[in-house]
């Protein structure tokens, strides 16, 4: 990292200390946080991230999977000052700025999906598309199409409609006298099972269920799904998979599926700034012209719909994948991810690997998640450099696009260790 970032150890007591007393750390149990030492993130430089004290850690799992090009990328931090210098932010109900519409057009083209809705993250993605869903529906006069059909262990985020959706019951359990009743499939032949004439979407993550521990699809189910869903609409959540982390610039094209409906966020920004998108066909977008008294008007929108700060990170980001050649150069990081987790096999505890592009994913087991093992294994890879963070009892090696050769060896070496010590 840069000379320039230097630490500030002297303050460091007092932040864990303001951290302790005021702060409430997302999906954390926070009795445990508090009789723990805080990892406190000072700067970032490319796959480094460094804490006040001056420690510097591997950022294994991209910041949660959002970080594409690495921290301080001076093509996304240019484009943002020089948008500053510009305006930062105008509101975008009865009026539009000049990098949304710039940006939709990019996503268009990329996705195949003409019409861009713009949100601030992917639990607010997925609830544009259900609200749409239901609505286009209602314009097509087919009102009985309320319910829509989700997947087992299915994660689509954290507001309600995306709970609802969600089949994780550590996460969804709690809130669910708050919810909508979902259809739920654990498979095609589910899924014929389930659908009729009151089915308004089909919701997958495409390839790779995300949360439910890095899960593989079989091979040629998404393009079964699409093939399933001609008379409803297909929902795709390509929030965690979209921006090339499967390989191609989203996982849908690996089985060649244009969704109806898809869902967009983490790496969009290439992980610098909230955004979100929800792309629609055309036909979807037709349903809600009409005139004004027939209210057909989609009646949802965020105060910050079309930031013009994260349009301007977001077409900074796309830019580099065609400067950099992103996806050309990804193919054999790629290639060295497989043979590293294809070594950890031999390892004692590992039950399993898995991969899907650059996402990586090693299980071990089998324990109870009242052991915390996952998380004592990413306490001991944080000692030895390594910042990730586990699904139970998965440890999940999801890095930036930009890491060398030489930090990937030491990701693994550390996990090696870690296991070792651990288990």
């Amino acid at each position: 990292m840069s000379d320039t970032l230097q630490p500030v150890a002297a303050g460091t007591p007092l932040l864990q200390e303001l951290d302790h007393r005021y702060l409430w750390h997302p999906f954390t149990q926070m009795k445990q946080w508090l009789a723990e030492e805080p990892v406190i993130i000072a700067a970032g430089e490319g796959a480094v991230l460094r804490d006040v004290a001056g420690k510097e850690y591997i950022d294994a799992n991209s910041s949660i999977w959002t970080n594409l090009h690495g921290h301080r990328h001076p093509q996304i931090t240019q484009a943002i000052k020089d948008q500053l210098d510009r305006i930062a932010h105008s509101s975008f109900l009865g009026l539009s700025n000049v990098p949304a519409i710039e940006l939709a057009e990019r996503l268009s083209k990329l996705t195949g999906l003409p019409r861009v809705f713009y949100s601030d993250d992917g639990s607010t993605a997925m609830e544009v598309a259900l609200k749409m869903a239901v609505q286009y529906w209602q314009h097509r006069g087919q009102p009985q199409r309320q319910k829509f059909v989700a997947f087992t262990d299915a994660y689509h985020g954290d507001t309600i409609g995306a709970v609802s959706i969600g089949g994780i019951h550590l996460f969804h359990e709690t809130f669910k006298p708050l919810t909508f009743e979902v259809l739920r499939a654990g498979n095609i032949a589910d899924l014929k099972k389930l659908l009729s004439d009151e089915v308004a979407g089909v919701c997958i993550e495409p390839l790779i269920q995300g949360a439910a521990g890095m899960r593989l699809w079989p091979t040629g189910m998404l393009r079964e799904v699409r093939r399933l869903c001609r008379d409803t609409l297909l929902i795709a959540d390509e929030v965690m998979t979209g921006f090339g982390r499967t390989g191609k610039m989203f996982a849908c094209e690996h089985e060649g599926v244009t969704p109806d409906l898809m869902a967009v966020a983490k790496g969009l920004t290439g992980g610098y700034l909230p955004l979100a998108a929800t792309l629609a066909t055309e036909e979807v977008f037709n349903a809600f012209l009409g005139e004004y008294a027939e209210f057909k008007t989609f009646f949802h929108g965020h105060t910050y719909t079309g930031n013009q700060l994260g349009c301007a990170a977001a077409l900074a980001n796309l830019k580099i994948f065609e400067d950099e050649r992103v996806l050309e150069k990804l193919q054999g990081k790629i290639g060295a991810l497989q043979s590293k987790l294809e070594m950890c096999r031999r390892l004692s505890g590992v039950v399993d690997v898995r991969q899907c592009g650059f996402i990586g994913a090693v299980e071990v087991g089998p324990y109870r998640l009242e052991e915390q093992m996952g998380i004592r294994i990413c306490r001991a890879l944080r000692e030895r450099g390594v910042l990730t963070r586990p699904i139970g009892n998965v440890i999940v090696i999801m890095p930036p696009y930009c890491i060398t050769g030489a930090q990937l060896d030491r990701i693994f070496d550390a996990l090696a260790q870690s296991l070792t010590a651990v288990i």
